[in-house]
């Protein structure tokens, strides 16, 4: 058996920066224990799976894995997903992913793909001694939903920031989002995952359904230019709609193969 996948570089417009995302097609479901097989031997912070829905090839069954397990959302591996359809799969122009928090709507703008998903919860928490411990400065402010997002003081401080991962692992939320106001964009942030066995992710899509309501709030303003300043870095265009965020963002190929199950 084969399966066809695609490496994608997603939230750049150049090859080897951005984040990392494979690509798999299928026919239908494989068994839960052989994906999460295939997404530790890729070895990226996701593996996405995907399947057509409906014979228009215009909805797709989407799941996510990391080397880990299976998480319920990732922005990045979406868009290099919708990538992959839009260039290899379908000729619309709007797609809808079914996925664990519920559909996603992609669209095609020129080169940019518009990503329609939902807006996190701002439930803001005491800031801890554990918090300032794990990352080595204090944060101004702390807010929890899926995942966990330290507000710093100014963006060098998200910069140099090397957390004590060990220690982040004991704190509250499934990733660890550091962000200050940015001079050269809006915001500027960083993703740690050491729950998921990604140690620093380098674009992180879905941390953004937290970063933009709030940088939204605090700036008065309904669209951002978002910065990740990891290794790779990554640009993320985003607006705020209700209770949803959209994000856009460009993706390049960097390869297209096969994987050889039996």
């Amino acid at each position: 058996m084969k399966m066809k996948q695609y490496i994608v570089d997603a939230f750049t417009d150049k090859l080897f920066s951005g984040n990392q995302a494979a690509v798999c097609i299928l026919n239908e479901w494989l068994p839960d224990s052989l994906m999460q097989n295939i997404a530790k031997e890729n070895n990226f912070s996701e593996t996405a799976f995907c399947c057509v829905e409906d014979a228009q090839r215009t909805r797709f069954l989407l799941r996510w894995f990391t080397p880990n397990g299976e998480v319920d959302f990732c922005g990045h591996a979406t868009l290099g997903t919708a990538f992959v359809i839009f260039n290899f799969y379908t000729d619309a122009t709007k797609i809808t992913f079914n996925t664990q928090v519920g559909d996603l709507i992609i669209s095609r703008k020129g080169d940019f793909l518009e990503m329609d998903f939902p807006a996190y919860q701002l439930k803001e928490i005491e800031v801890s001694r554990q918090m300032t411990e794990a990352i080595g400065t204090e944060p101004i402010e702390a807010y929890i939903d899926r995942d966990l997002m330290l507000v710093l003081k100014n963006s060098n401080d998200v910069k140099r920031l090397k957390p004590n991962l060990e220690k982040v692992k004991n704190l509250e939320g499934l990733l660890l989002i550091v962000t200050a106001k940015s001079g050269e964009y809006d915001c500027v942030s960083r993703v740690f995952a050491p729950k998921l066995g990604i140690n620093e992710d380098p674009v992180t899509g879905s941390a953004h359904c937290m970063i933009v309501p709030y940088w939204c709030k605090i700036l008065g303003k309904n669209e951002l230019v978002c910065y990740q300043a990891s290794e790779r870095t990554g640009v993320l265009y985003a607006r705020t709609d209700k209770d949803r965020v959209k994000i856009s963002g460009k993706a390049v190929l960097f390869s297209e193969g096969e994987i050889k199950l039996a």
